[in-house]
C-alpha cells in the first residue's frame, strides 16, 4: 500500500487516508501526546474512540515514532491476538502475554473492547482481570513494554484510577472535514462554492469519519457529483446520529426574535451577541460568549427562548434532556456526560439547550439525590466543563424551580447572564395575540380587538395565551359539521373564561422566585417597572422579617 491516497477507477470515492497511515493534524498532535507519555513510562493508557480505524492509524504513527523496529498486536475477544490468532475468548490469557513478553521487548499490546468487563469488575467472573491490570501496572513501569486499552465508552473501577491514563480521540475537526472532503471526493466530482462548501463543511461536524464518508458516497452513488443540495443530506445523518446516542437530539429551529411577544430586554441582549461567534469577533478580541440561564414558571417563553436564539444566530441546536445523563448501569452516568461534551464540542459553534436543569440537579445541594453520589459527580463534570470550556458552545439552561439548584452553578463564569421570565405584561399580553393571530389569520387580524384581549387574559402566561386561541378555534370547528365557521373574538373570550391560569395556584412559587432573582442579580427578560419595584421591595425589612 502506498503513502499516498489511490483514486479507485471505477468511484470517485478515494481510500481512506487514514488506511494509507497518513495522520491528520490532530491526529499528529495525539501521536505526539501519546509519543511523550510512552517515554515517561505510563503504563496503561485508556483510549476513548468512537472508532476504531482513526485509533488504529494513530497507534501505528505511534509506533513508528517511538521505535520504526517497535511492534503493534492487537487482541480482541472474539479474534485473539492479531500475529497468532491465541487467547480467543480470555482476557486473562491475553494479559498474560503481556506479563510474560520480556521487560526490553518493544511493543505496544492493544487490548480491544475491555469496558464491558471493567464495568462489572466487582463481580467474581471479573476481579481476576482488575487485578492482574494492577499487576501489570507495576511491572511496565519497569519495561519497554506499553499497555492500550481501547473502546468507544469509557469504563474505569476506582480500583484502577491512579495506574490508567484516559486519552480521548475526537471526532474530527473541521479542518480535517475539509482534508477529508478532499481526499474522498475527485476534484471534477465536487460541484460547491467556496460558501457552500463551507456550509458543508459546518454540517459535518459532530459526525464520524466513517459518516462523513457514507454520506458522500451515497451522494456520488445517487448523482455521481456533490453539491449544494446535498448539505440537507448531511443534517439528516447528523440528526440520525445524535438521535442514536439517546443523550441530545438535535432540532431543527425555525422561530425568530419575531415569534416571541414581548422580552424585550432578552432580545436585545440576543441581537447584540448576533455576530459573537465570527471570525470577526475573534480578531476583535471577544471571548465566546458562555451561555445564559432562564428562570421563570412553566409557560413564560424559556423553550421559545432556546430556539430562538440558535435560528438568530444561525447555529445548530441541541437538545440536552438532564434526566438521559443517568442511566441505570453504574459508570455509565459519567461516560455519558464525557459522550455529551465531546459531541457538543465537535458540532461547535452551536447552541447547547440544556432542559429543566433544575429537575436533574435539583437535589444535590441538600444531599437528597439518594444515588450513591452519581448526581454529584456528575454535576461536577458539568459545572467544571461550563468553567473551563474553550469551544464556542453557547448553553441556554431554562429552570422552573431555581431555588433548588446548587448555588455553584449560579456562580459567575458559569453563564453571561441569569434573566427572570415572568408573567408577561398587558404591552406583552397584547403582542403575544398579534403574534399567534397573524400567524394562524393573517387577513383577519384588524377583526380582533387586542386591547380587550390583553386586559382579559391578566396572569396569563404565553403558553396559556396560546392555549386559548387553540381552545377557540376548536369551539368554532366543532360547533357545526354541516357548515363550518372560522373562530371569533366571541369564541377566544369563552374560551379564556373557561381557563384557570397557573399563577392563581402558583402564586407563592412567582412570588418566591421575584425574590431569588432580585437577590442573584438576575435581570429581568422583559421591560416591566411594576416588576422592578416588587423585585426591589425583596431587600425591604418587612420582606425579610
Amino acid at each position: 500500500m502506498t503513502d499516498t491516497p489511490q483514486r479507485l477507477s471505477e468511484s470517485p470515492i478515494r481510500l481512506d487516508p487514514a488506511l494509507n497511515g497518513i495522520p491528520s493534524e490532530p491526529q499528529a498532535e495525539l501521536v505526539t501526546a501519546l509519543d511523550l507519555m510512552i517515554r515517561a513510562r505510563y503504563p496503561i493508557i485508556y483510549l476513548v474512540s468512537p472508532e476504531e480505524e482513526p485509533a488504529d492509524a494513530v497507534l501505528v504513527q505511534v509506533a513508528k515514532r517511538t521505535d520504526p523496529a517497535r511492534k503493534l498486536l492487537i487482541w480482541d475477544l472474539v479474534r485473539g491476538w492479531q500475529d497468532t490468532g491465541e487467547d480467543r475468548g480470555s482476557v486473562m490469557a491475553a494479559l498474560g502475554r503481556v506479563m510474560r513478553s520480556a521487560p526490553n521487548e518493544d511493543t505496544l499490546f492493544v487490548l480491544r473492547d475491555l469496558h464491558f468487563i471493567l464495568r462489572n469488575a466487582a463481580s467474581d467472573k471479573n476481579a481476576p482481570v482488575v487485578r492482574e491490570l494492577k499487576n501489570l501496572s507495576r511491572e511496565l513501569k519497569r519495561s519497554r513494554k506499553i499497555l492500550f486499552l481501547l473502546s468507544h465508552t469509557l469504563e474505569i473501577p476506582s480500583d484502577l484510577a491512579e495506574e490508567i491514563t484516559v486519552v480521548d480521540i475526537p471526532l474530527p475537526s473541521s479542518e480535517e472535514i475539509s482534508r477529508l472532503i478532499q481526499l474522498y471526493v475527485a476534484p471534477e466530482k465536487l460541484k460547491l462554492t467556496p460558501l457552500a462548501r463551507e456550509q458543508l463543511i459546518k454540517a459535518c461536524q459532530g459526525l464520524s469519519r466513517e459518516r462523513i464518508r457514507r454520506v458522500l458516497a451515497r451522494a456520488l452513488a445517487a448523482k455521481q457529483e456533490v453539491n449544494e443540495a446535498d448539505i440537507d443530506l448531511v443534517l439528516e445523518e447528523k440528526k440520525q446520529a445524535i438521535r442514536q446516542t439517546g443523550i441530545l437530539e438535535f432540532f431543527t429551529a425555525r422561530e425568530t426574535l419575531k415569534s416571541v411577544g414581548g422580552l424585550d430586554n432578552l432580545k436585545a441582549w440576543v441581537r447584540v451577541r448576533q455576530e459573537a461567534f465570527t471570525e470577526e469577533a475573534r480578531r476583535y478580541g471577544l471571548p465566546n460568549p458562555k451561555g445564559v440561564l432562564l428562570v421563570g414558571i412553566q409557560g413564560t417563553g424559556k423553550s421559545l427562548s432556546a430556539k430562538t436564539i440558535a435560528n438568530e444566530w444561525r447555529l445548530p441546536l441541541l437538545r440536552l434532556d438532564a434526566g438521559r445523563l443517568f442511566a441505570g448501569i453504574v459508570g455509565e452516568s459519567e461516560s455519558r456526560v464525557r459522550q455529551m461534551i465531546q459531541l457538543s464540542e465537535a458540532m461547535a459553534p452551536c447552541v447547547l439547550w440544556i432542559d429543566e436543569i433544575d429537575k436533574a440537579f435539583g437535589n444535590i445541594a441538600s444531599g437528597a439525590d439518594g444515588d450513591s453520589g452519581t448526581s454529584r459527580r456528575v454535576f461536577g463534570s458539568l459545572i467544571t466543563w461550563m468553567q473551563e470550556k474553550t469551544s464556542p458552545v453557547f448553553i441556554v439552561a431554562t429552570a422552573n424551580n431555581v431555588p433548588l439548584l446548587p448555588p455553584e452553578l449560579l456562580r459567575k463564569g458559569r453563564f453571561d447572564e441569569i434573566f427572570f421570565l415572568n408573567l408577561p405584561t398587558a404591552a406583552e399580553r397584547k403582542e403575544i395575540f398579534r403574534v399567534h393571530l397573524q400567524r394562524l389569520r393573517p387577513s383577519r387580524l384588524r377583526e380582533f380587538d387586542l386591547e380587550a384581549l390583553a386586559a382579559q387574559t391578566e396572569n396569563f402566561s404565553g403558553a396559556e395565551i396560546e392555549q386559548t386561541i387553540v381552545d377557540a378555534m376548536y369551539n368554532a370547528f366543532g360547533s357545526s359539521s354541516e357548515s363550518r365557521r372560522d373562530f371569533t373574538q366571541m369564541d377566544i373570550l369563552q374560551a379564556i373564561q373557561e381557563t384557570v391560569p397557573l399563577a392563581s395556584i402558583a402564586r407563592d412559587q412567582i412570588e418566591s422566585l421575584k425574590c431569588w432573582a432580585a437577590q442573584a442579580g438576575a435581570r429581568t427578560a422583559s421591560q416591566d417597572a411594576r416588576l422592578l419595584q416588587e423585585m426591589r421591595q425583596c431587600f425591604s425589612p418587612s420582606s425579610t422579617a
